[in-house]
Formats: structure tokens, C-alpha cells, sequence
């Protein structure tokens, strides 16, 4: 039995009829198995659309044990933070991990600690064996795990992802099957629209998915003796007097031209004051020698 459609000329109600067409013909000529040769049972629409719906569904995905993303963060008090760096880096090759970050600072004052914190990557099996062999590298000042599960997320990435996936080959079924020009550019647009949705997904799953093979390890080091700060040798430290010498000089003599500058700005009011000085200076001698 063959039913046809007939086609609107809405871009949105022809891409609606074309996917239940693509949908009802693929149903309509899956082969049925039968004990009798006789005619197929009739199929009534909602048993159709059930079965549609099933299909249309992701296959829900087992989970083994749980998806963890672990993460750990361990303080150690060591003898030389130099040498523990390199320690931990020859640790973390051998695990076959990463180092992806390292934040080192020297001591520039006196009675201060040489510390520095170093982000690694390792895989989560090697996790807990990697951070037994950097607690050996000096005194355990504080030591933390945490683990978040996102096996239901990985799930549901992984389902939309299917689900996706069918719709853009049914879509493209659609495409193949368009008449006019509008129609094509319609299911052109929406085509593009679900595999931007495909690729975003993908990115999500599969940085999930890194961040449960490979766990991260927060290291800080510091170092058990405060350092002092280094005597400097004799030329270095005449050479420092004489920059602050003559940076002092030349302050100083830029501060007596600024006041030269002010004293000449201001020079008529200071002849005003020294003359009215002079005046009572003269009146009041005079007035004292006329009696």
C-alpha cells in the first residue's frame, strides 16, 4: 500500500511532511516475517508512531562502574625545592604524565622561603601511585582527594549525540528528495543548525571524557629553611652606592633649580615686601632720632 504526500509550499510544514515521509516509507518497507502466506496485518497509526518514537530513541548506554574526574592536592615540606623539581619531574615522566604548569618563587628578602606549586597530569589508574611516590619526597603538610562522578552526564551527551546523528541523516534524505530551490535552502539551514549541535556535543563529551582518563595533581613545595639574602660581591655593592650617589645628586640639584624657578616667578613680590621693610625700617629711625 503506498500512501503519497503531497508536498505544502511552507518551507516549515515541507520539511515536517518530508520527515514523517522518510520515516513512514522506511517502516513501510521493512520486510515482515510471517508463518502464513497471507496478506500483511493492516497497521493502524498509533501503533505506527509508537514504534517511530521507539526507534527515534538512544539506546540507553551501560555504565560499567562509575565515571569519575579525580583530583588531588598534596603540600610538601622539602630540603631543596631545586632538586624536588626535578625529582617530580623524572616522577611524572615515568607515570607517563604531564607537567602543565609550574609557578616558582625565589626569596628576595632575608628570613624567607623558597616555595613553588606545580600543576601535573597523570592517568587516574596511576593517580594514587604517583602521589605516594611525591609524598616520599620530603614531609606531608597537607594531602587531599577529591572525585566527582559524571557518568550520567557522559550518558546524556552520548544519547543527544545519537539522537542527533539520526536526525542529520534523515535530513540529508530530505535533501536529496527536495524540489525547488527554497525548499532545499530550508533543509540546507536546518541541516547546518543540527550539525553545529553535533559538533558542540562531541567537544563536551570528549573533554569529559579527558578529564576521567587523566586526573590532575595540585604540588606545592616549600622549602624547610628560610633563606638569607646573598651577600653581594664588592664591585656590585660599589657600584650600587655610586647609582644611588648620583641619583641623589641629580634629585638634589633639580630640586635647587625648582626653587630658583619659583624664587625668580615670585621675585616682584618679594621686592614689594623687601621695600615696604626698608620703609618702616627708615620711618622708625627717624621718628626714634627726632625725639
Amino acid at each position: 500500500m503506498q500512501k503519497s504526500i503531497q508536498l505544502p509550499r511552507k518551507s516549515a510544514l515541507f520539511v515536517t511532511a518530508l520527515i514523517g515521509g522518510v520515516i513512514f516509507t522506511s517502516c513501510a518497507s521493512a520486510p515482515q516475517s510471517t508463518n502464513q502466506a497471507s496478506a500483511p496485518v493492516p497497521v493502524t497509526a498509533s501503533e505506527l508512531a509508537d514504534n517511530v518514537a521507539q526507534k527515534a530513541q538512544a539506546a540507553p548506554i551501560p555504565r560499567s562502574r562509575p565515571q569519575l574526574i579525580k583530583k588531588a592536592a598534596i603540600t610538601l615540606i622539602v630540603n631543596s625545592v631545586d632538586k624536588t623539581i626535578d625529582t617530580v619531574t623524572q616522577i611524572v615522566n615515568s607515570q607517563q604524565g604531564d607537567l602543565i604548569g609550574l609557578n616558582e618563587q625565589q626569596p628576595t628578602k632575608g628570613n624567607t622561603r623558597h616555595t613553588a606549586s606545580i600543576q601535573l597530569r597523570v592517568p587516574q589508574n596511576s593517580l594514587e601511585p604517583t602521589i605516594e611516590e611525591l609524598a616520599k619526597l620530603g614531609t606531608v603538610e597537607n594531602r587531599k582527594i577529591t572525585a566527582e562522578d559524571v557518568g550520567n552526564q557522559l550518558v546524556d551527551f552520548q544519547a543527544r549525540l545519537t539522537n542527533f546523528r539520526k536526525t542529520e541523516a534523515n535530513l540529508q534524505k530530505i535533501m536529496d528528495r527536495a524540489g525547488s530551490v527554497r525548499d532545499v535552502l530550508s533543509v540546507a539551514q536546518e541541516l547546518s543548525n543540527v550539525r553545529q549541535s553535533i559538533e558542540q556535543i562531541d567537544a563536551q563529551l570528549k573533554n569529559l571524557q579527558n578529564q576521567v582518563a587523566y586526573s590532575t595533581i595540585t604540588l606545592n613545595l616549600k622549602a624547610a629553611v628560610a633563606s638569607t639574602s646573598p651577600q653581594l660581591a664588592v664591585n656590585s655593592q660599589i657600584q650600587e652606592t655610586w647609582n644611588k650617589s648620583t641619583y641623589s645628586l641629580g634629585n638634589f640639584t633639580v630640586g635647587l633649580l625648582k626653587l630658583g624657578i619659583w624664587l625668580i616667578v615670585y621675585s616682584p613680590y618679594w621686592l614689594i615686601l623687601s621695600a615696604g621693610v626698608y620703609g618702616f625700617y627708615r620711618w622708625r629711625r627717624n621718628h626714634l632720632a627726632s625725639h
